[in-house]
């Protein structure tokens, strides 16, 4: 039986770290989650959301900083730099991007329309004044509710850009890069997704259940709708890829053949 060439690192013998912290990860979002959704009697679900986002990001970015980088024999390198866009998948990045852009324009149209809610506190309500009828709503991700989810979405780009550009530039081969870049890229697109999938639903119940909206109300949950139909895809599709990392199936090649 023939052994690995000295300095190799089994592709398989690397997963198990890098999958555990990712589960730990997970569960731990989902923990703080569950606490913080109790909080204010149920209007704890927005600040749950980026929460689970980020604990989700941390996971993943502490399984890549634990795993080392898989090593084979020496090779001769090109010149051209190694760039962060030659290894995130283009198609899956321009989606969340769309979608982290209107996350960012919903919160910032409803925290410019948002009102005190009954007990006065402010940006947590839609309030509606029509034919001397005074309409209110809540929870609305006003302010209060929504710079928790910029600051978590901000917090997640900035640590998942770091990550990417130490994975396109440390010493490893392609397909791995390429690999840990796609657990990297979904990390960030479920903090996109769970936040705009928690925004857009407030949003469009609100809107759904005062009168006082008019066609603009109906124009905005056309909007929504979509949004939201289209996070509650995307998200379970980067917590699935987040939970099955594809190097913790590849198998070694076999000596002599190249990949």
């Amino acid at each position: 039986m023939s052994e690995p060439a000295l300095g190799t690192t089994d592709p398989v013998s690397r997963a198990p770290v890098d999958r555990y912290a990712r589960l730990t990860g997970l569960a731990t979002g989902a923990l703080a989650a569950c606490s913080l959704s109790t909080f204010g009697h149920g209007d704890g679900v927005l600040y749950a959301i980026p929460a689970f986002g980020l604990c989700a990001v941390a996971g993943v970015l502490v399984g890549d900083a634990l795993t080392p980088p898989a090593r084979g024999a020496v090779r001769t390198a090109g010149l051209a730099p190694r760039r962060v866009r030659d290894y995130v998948p283009p198609r899956m990045t321009w989606l969340l991007v769309a979608l982290a852009g209107a996350l960012v324009v919903l919160l910032t149209v409803a925290g410019a329309v948002a009102s005190p809610d009954d007990l006065g506190r402010a940006s947590r309500s839609l309030t509606l004044t029509c034919r001397n009828v005074t309409q209110s709503h809540g929870p609305w991700p006003g302010l209060y509710y929504g710079l928790p989810m910029l600051a978590s979405l901000a917090v997640a780009t900035v640590a998942c850009g770091w990550s990417l550009r130490r994975i396109a530039t440390r010493p490893g081969d392609e397909q791995s890069r390429r690999d840990r870049a796609l657990a990297i890229v979904a990390a960030w697109g479920l903090v996109v997704s769970v936040s705009l999938l928690g925004a857009a639903t407030t949003a469009s119940a609100s809107l759904l259940s005062v009168s006082c909206d008019g066609p603009v109300g109906t124009v905005a949950n056309v909007v929504l709708v979509p949004l939201a139909l289209v996070s509650l895809v995307t998200g379970p599709w980067m917590l699935f890829t987040i939970c099955s990392p594809r190097t913790a199936w590849r198998r070694p090649a076999a000596p002599g053949v190249r990949r």
